[in-house]
């Protein structure tokens, strides 16, 4: 039997944290007590303008690389999460084979689900290597999300940073990931979207991020629950037996409110939001790479990796570290 084990991990956030206090210097009307008191973020990294989800996506693949004792070379398939990529194409996954020196390698795409994305690659993965047909994945979430901004809405520019994480997934004869569990449903797409597209040559219709706040709060807090019982249900696991939940870093409230469902304390959440707030596909794999780097997260514990976003999209990956 083949299995999909995590190997190694990394992230990487862009330049210095950009606080909640440097954005009201900046001129955006709002406080650090009204963004952290609602959201739980305290500062955000943000890129440089010629800095590029794929740039970002080569620091992090590089340390998880390096965490997995492998090359670069070692790597045959490349999934890069990402809403935010270099260029319409070629793919972010393929300009970061490029930059990772791999010539003439395995397989490398995109895949789009916004904020659950790295959960949706996670599991494409897990596919992959469960099928024979790949050894080792590289799968990447990497955001630049400050260039779909409205930096005159101070209800959704506070909220979203730039940042990657990644993990290297490879054969295993023994059990890695446990479960998975992915969903959509598009009826929901009103409530957080970006809806504009480059038509001709222009961009059409409105190109910065929209957002329902509480429409997307309710949401997400009943799926979160609905997708983690799931994908433990598939194993007949009871909650209270995972070591850590590590769900996708939006806001602490819709954390806390999750945990609360499932009856699990707060002190079982891996919560890394207020350093980076949301980097969309990359804060799960960002909040995974940081527990493990600080000694949380230890080889034989039982995670549950999960995340909501625009789409509407959900999903959760069950697996043993």
């Amino acid at each position: 039997m083949i299995y999909a084990r995590v190997a190694g991990t990394g992230s990487f956030l862009p330049g210095n944290p950009v606080t909640n206090d440097d954005l009201v210097a900046r001129g955006i009307d709002t406080s650090d007590e009204w963004i952290a008191e609602r959201t739980g973020i305290r500062a955000r990294h943000l890129a440089e303008p010629d800095v590029t989800a794929s740039q970002l996506a080569y620091e992090a693949s590089i340390r998880a690389i390096e965490a997995a004792g492998c090359q670069p070379a070692d790597i045959d398939l490349i999934i890069v999460a990402t809403s935010t990529p270099d260029y319409i194409f070629p793919s972010t996954a393929a300009l970061l084979q490029a930059r990772l020196g791999i010539a003439n390698g395995g397989a490398a795409f995109d895949l789009q689900a916004v904020c659950t994305g790295f959960a949706y690659a996670l599991a494409t993965a897990e596919k992959f290597i469960r099928s024979g047909s790949n050894k080792r994945a590289l799968v990447v979430g990497a955001e630049v999300f400050s260039r779909i901004l409205d930096w005159n809405d101070r209800s959704t520019c506070v909220l979203f940073g730039d940042g990657a994480g990644a993990v290297v997934l490879e054969a295993s004869d023994k059990p890695g990931i446990l479960a998975t569990a992915l969903h959509a449903d598009g009826s929901h797409n009103p409530i957080l979207c970006v809806p504009g597209q480059v038509n001709r040559g222009s961009v059409t219709g409105d190109p910065f991020l929209r957002m329902d706040g509480q429409a997307v709060f309710k949401f997400a807090v009943r799926v979160l629950s609905d997708v983690a019982r799931e994908v433990t249900a598939q194993v007949g696991m009871p909650i209270d037996a995972l070591d850590w939940l590590i769900p996708h870093q939006a806001n602490i409230r819709i954390m806390q409110a999750t945990g609360k469902r499932l009856g699990l304390p707060m002190e079982k959440v891996i919560a890394t939001v207020a350093q980076h707030g949301n980097t969309s596909a990359a804060s799960i794999p960002l909040a995974l790479d940081h527990a493990v780097r600080d000694g949380r997260v230890q080889r034989g514990q039982r995670l549950l990796l999960e995340g909501v976003g625009g789409g509407f999209t959900w999903g959760a990956v069950l697996l043993e570290f």
